[in-house]
């Protein structure tokens, strides 16, 4: 009888099994409009694969690990995948993991946080699934680490930022966690970077959906501190005129 692989030896068996079904499934005219799409995200690379069967072939590769593995080979999994440089493999390992939630221990998010800074998820494509798939969960299991994740905008890095309002966008939507999501959008007002504009826009337009009070009264209150884009992001599922008075009266003198 042989014996069983090593669970090392699997997730790194695993890990390349999934780069060689992407790169058979892969299309060089899509990977070259992802390129064009992505332009400035250069560290990027694609195998051209769309996002419907990348989460295809994860749900796949969980069924078929899902008896064998736990959280810990997940993590691991997820780690030699998202150091890869092209998207599709960064997803699979991210939604591979995400299978694992109801388990998620509290390290993850120290370890998410390590990804982030080190840069392998230096994408908002890649930002915005790692957020919502891996933290947000971390938040609903460990509540104390909100205000973890809430300090995470002062941080050096965009994408750690980004991370920061992403990961409240799905409970916010849901009315949860809005001081936290309030204090993520007020803190990040004066960052220049208009991918963080759009995301506590985006942030903003969820905590709005249950409270409509509370966020035009914080628009009012911020006023021409608010990027423009924030403001529009903000407010565009209000009614025509309720946006143009608020986009006028946000400008500031």
């Amino acid at each position: 009888m042989s014996a069983k692989p090593s669970p090392a030896g699997d997730v790194a068996r695993a890990a390349r099994e999934v780069r060689a079904q992407l790169r058979r499934q892969g299309s060089a005219r899509r990977a070259a409009g992802m390129r064009a799409y992505f332009k400035r995200d250069d560290t990027l690379r694609f195998f051209g694969v769309g996002a419907p069967e990348v989460r295809r072939i994860a749900r796949e590769f969980w069924r078929t690990r899902r008896s064998t593995w736990g959280v810990a080979e997940a993590m691991q999994c997820c780690d030699v995948l998202i150091r890869q440089r092209e998207l599709e493999t960064k997803s699979v390992g991210v939604l591979v993991l995400a299978r694992w939630h109801r388990e998620f221990p509290r390290t993850l998010l120290r370890t998410t946080r390590a990804w982030l800074g080190a840069g392998h998820c230096a994408s908002w494509a890649a930002v915005d699934l790692v957020a919502p798939s891996l933290l947000t969960p971390l938040i609903v299991r460990y509540p104390e680490l909100e205000r973890h994740v809430a300090t995470w905008t002062r941080a050096r890095s965009l994408w750690v930022q980004r991370a920061a309002a992403v990961t409240f966008v799905p409970l916010a939507r849901h009315g949860r966690s809005l001081e936290s999501a309030y204090v993520v959008a007020t803190d990040l007002l004066a960052s220049r970077h208009d991918l963080i504009h759009k995301a506590i826009g985006w942030l903003l337009r969820e905590a709005g959906k249950t409270d409509p009070v509370r966020l035009e009264q914080f628009l009012l209150a911020a006023g021409p501190r608010i990027p423009r884009t924030t403001v529009r992001y903000a407010i565009e599922r209000y009614p025509a005129k309720q946006r143009a008075r608020l986009l006028c009266d946000t400008r500031g003198r």
